[in-house]
């Protein structure tokens, strides 16, 4: 039996523990991380707020080695059974099920600071997620922002205007100052899209090299 990829362009991957059989997380494959997962031993998944094809444990190196996939019986979702190096979870907890929603509270605790692993800027925007699918009950400055749209545009606004002031007139602390409140108000704003910024790190990349006018001719003509 194949997987028919026209079909299903992209399939549920499931990650169990080889030795225990609890489910550690759930991703998505497209044929390219299929093909990859076989031929390297190591889950490789499509991450789709990423669009891009990522090795599980390319940024804290808590891999997961396969010892065998298991196709179901439509052909269209996999079992991984795997053995998990670290923790399953972005979030530094063994397993990406941490929530109860029958008791309302977190029954896993963080076993890694996942904070030194991926960095400010992908911690941050992962805080933001949790805020965007908290209960509303639980209440936020960044949930108040996701939840009313004109306000998140207008403070995405003023942020930038208050950059821009001070870059011309004020202290190198008050640029950094200013420039982290920008920062924080952008990752808002594309956590309500649901982009995660290694798409913009993507873009970035695709331009370097690039000159400016050249990347601008180039917009104009999309």
């Amino acid at each position: 039996m194949t997987i028919d990829w026209d079909k299903n362009p992209l399939i549920p991957a499931i990650a169990q523990d080889a030795n225990t059989n609890e489910v550690l997380m759930l991703a998505y494959m497209n044929e390219e991380a299929y093909k990859l997962t076989l031929e390297t031993g190591y889950a490789h998944y499509f991450s789709r707020s990423k669009q891009r094809i990522w090795k599980k444990g390319e940024s804290s190196n808590h891999t997961q080695e396969i010892k065998d996939l298991l196709l179901d019986c439509d052909a269209d979702t996999v079992i991984l059974k795997i053995k998990q190096n670290g923790v399953a979870c972005h979030t530094g907890r063994k397993s990406c099920f941490f929530t109860s929603v029958i008791q309302d509270k977190i029954i896993l605790d963080k076993e890694v600071d996942t904070d030194t692993i991926y960095g400010v800027v992908d911690t941050l925007y992962h805080t933001i997620l949790e805020r965007k699918n908290a209960s509303v009950e639980q209440k936020s400055w960044t949930k108040k922002l996701l939840d009313n749209k004109d306000l998140m545009l207008s403070k995405i606004r003023e942020e930038a205007d208050e950059v821009c002031v001070a870059i011309d007139e004020e202290s190198d602390e008050q640029v950094i100052y200013e420039s982290a409140d920008l920062l924080y108000h952008t990752l808002v704003g594309l956590g309500y899209r649901d982009i995660s910024p290694d798409r913009v790190k993507q873009e970035l990349g695709r331009r370097f090299g690039m000159s400016g006018i050249i990347e601008k001719e180039n917009r104009s003509k999309k």
